[in-house]
C-alpha cells in the first residue's frame, strides 16, 4: 500500500501459518478508529509455508519475511521499520476496539515520560488476560513511544516468546520511562485455552523465567523467587502433562541464566523499581494493617507469581498463615514454604480471621476478589485493583493513585 505521509501510529504483528486468522486481523484494523493515512501496518511472517505472505502483503504497508521462525519476538524486525512516533503491538488474533489508539495517543501526548501504555485484554469468554505483576503490559495490546522503545534496546529476540514483556518492561521503568496498563484502552484477543497448554509454551514459560530472574533480581531476593517460579512451573507442567518439556524449559533456563547472571548484571532492579513491580514495602504495610484489625490467622487465597511478598509480610506482622487456597495448584501433600496448598474450600473451611488475596496480578486478583465475597463472611483484602498504582509509589505511575483496599464490601469489586 502507498503512503503519502508519515503515520502517528505504526502497528506491528508477527504470523506464522495463519492466514485466516491474520486476514480477519488485519480486515478488523480498519475499525481502529484513526484515517487510514494515520496508520501503518507491518507484518512479520515467520516463514509460513501457506499463502499468509501473501494475504498480508495485500493488506499491509511493510511485509517482512523471515527465513526461521522467530516467534512473537519476531515483531523487533517490524520496529525497525516502523515510521510512526508511536508503535502498537499486536498478536495475529488481537485488534483494538474503536476509540483506544486515540485516547492511546492522548496518554503519551499529555505524559512525556510515559514510555508504554498497556491495553486491557479481552478473552472471548467474557474474561481479561493480565500480567502476574502490575506495571507489566500484555504483549498482544501494548503501545509504546517509539523513542522510549528503540532507547531501551527493544524486543529482545533470544526469548522468542513468553516472558519478554517482563524483560522489557523492566528495562523501560529502570531507564527512567514510566510503563502503565490502562483499562480505558482495550483490545480484543482471540486466543483459546488450549495455546496455553502446550509443550511449546511451557518450555518457553520455564526458561525464560529463569533468565528474568538472573537478569533482573538482587541477591536478596533472586534465590527466593527463582525457587517459588521453578516450583510454580512444575506444577503446570505436571497439570498440563508436559513434565518433560518442564525439565527440559528448566536446564535451558538454568544454563542460560548462569551466563547471564553475569553479562546482564548492570541491569539488576534498583531498591525502588523492584518496589515498584514486586511492592514487598506497600504489600508489607497493608499486612501490618491487617494484624492491627486484630487478625492473627488468615487464608492466602491463590499461589500467586508474587506470593513470596505476601508469605513474607505475614511472618514479619507475626500472623499466622492457616493455608494457601487455589483450586488450580492444590495436591495431596503440597506445601508453600511449610504452609499446605489446598482447595479454596477447604482453606476457607479453616476459619480464618480475613482471606488475603496473594495475587498482585490486577486482573487475576480481582477475579479472585469477587468470587470470595460471594462466599466468605470474614473481612477479604485484595491490594490491587485495576485502576493503576496503589499510594506511595511514583515510579512508573501511569496516573491518579487509587488504593484497592477491599473489606469485604460488595460495589468495592464494581471496577
Amino acid at each position: 500500500m502507498g503512503r503519502n505521509r508519515q503515520p502517528q501510529v505504526s502497528f506491528v504483528l508477527a504470523t506464522h501459518n495463519r492466514r485466516t486468522v491474520v486476514v480477519k486481523t488485519l480486515e478488523r484494523l480498519a475499525g481502529c478508529g484513526l484515517d487510514r493515512s494515520d496508520y501503518e501496518i507491518i507484518v512479520v511472517d515467520n516463514a509460513s509455508d501457506d499463502e499468509t505472505p501473501e494475504v498480508a502483503a495485500s493488506q499491509s504497508d511493510v511485509l517482512i519475511t523471515l527465513r526461521r521462525n522467530a516467534g512473537s519476538c519476531a515483531k523487533a524486525y517490524g520496529v525497525e521499520r516502523a515510521a510512526g512516533p508511536y508503535i502498537v503491538f499486536l498478536d495475529d488474533d488481537s485488534y483494538p476496539r474503536p476509540g483506544s489508539i486515540a485516547r492511546m495517543i492522548r496518554r503519551f501526548e499529555e505524559d512525556p515520560l510515559l514510555g508504554a501504555a498497556g491495553f486491557a485484554v479481552h478473552l472471548p469468554d467474557g474474561r481479561q488476560e493480565g500480567s502476574a505483576l502490575p506495571g507489566v503490559f500484555v504483549g498482544c495490546g501494548v503501545g509504546f513511544r517509539s523513542e522510549a522503545l528503540k532507547a531501551a534496546g527493544g524486543l529482545d529476540r533470544s526469548f522468542f516468546m513468553q516472558a519478554e514483556e517482563y524483560d522489557l518492561s523492566f528495562r523501560l521503568v529502570g531507564a527512567g520511562w514510566r510503563v502503565g496498563v490502562f483499562h480505558d484502552l482495550h483490545v480484543d484477543h482471540l486466543k483459546t485455552d488450549r495455546a496455553r497448554k502446550s509443550a511449546r509454551t511451557i518450555y518457553y514459560d520455564v526458561r525464560n523465567n529463569l533468565r528474568i530472574i538472573a537478569r533482573y533480581l538482587p541477591s536478596p531476593y533472586y534465590k527466593a523467587y527463582r525457587k517459588d517460579w521453578l516450583q510454580r512451573y512444575a506444577w503446570l507442567a505436571q497439570h498440563d502433562g508436559h513434565t518433560r518439556s518442564f525439565r527440559q524449559g528448566t536446564r535451558a533456563g538454568r544454563l542460560r541464566g548462569l551466563l547471564e547472571r553475569w553479562t546482564h548484571r548492570k541491569r539488576r532492579l534498583s531498591t525502588s523499581v523492584f518496589e515498584h513491580f514486586f511492592r514487598w514495602e506497600y504489600v508489607g504495610r497493608r499486612m501490618a494493617d491487617v494484624r492491627a484489625s486484630g487478625a492473627g490467622q488468615i487464608v492466602l487465597a491463590d499461589l500467586g507469581k508474587n506470593i513470596f511478598a505476601y508469605y513474607r509480610a505475614a511472618r514479619e506482622s507475626n500472623i499466622t498463615v492457616l493455608a494457601i487456597g487455589d483450586d488450580r495448584f492444590c495436591g495431596p501433600g503440597r506445601q508453600y514454604r511449610g504452609v499446605p496448598v489446598v482447595s479454596v474450600e477447604d482453606a476457607l473451611g479453616l476459619d480464618p480471621d480475613a482471606v488475603i488475596v496473594a495475587n498482585s496480578s490486577e486482573v487475576h486478583g480481582t477475579d479472585t476478589y469477587r468470587r470470595l465475597l460471594r462466599r466468605v463472611s470474614q473481612p477479604v483484602y485484595h491490594w490491587f485493583a485495576p485502576t493503576g498504582q496503589p499510594p506511595g509509589d511514583e515510579i512508573g505511575s501511569p496516573s491518579p493513585s487509587h488504593l484497592a483496599d477491599y473489606k469485604g464490601v460488595p460495589e468495592a469489586a464494581a471496577l
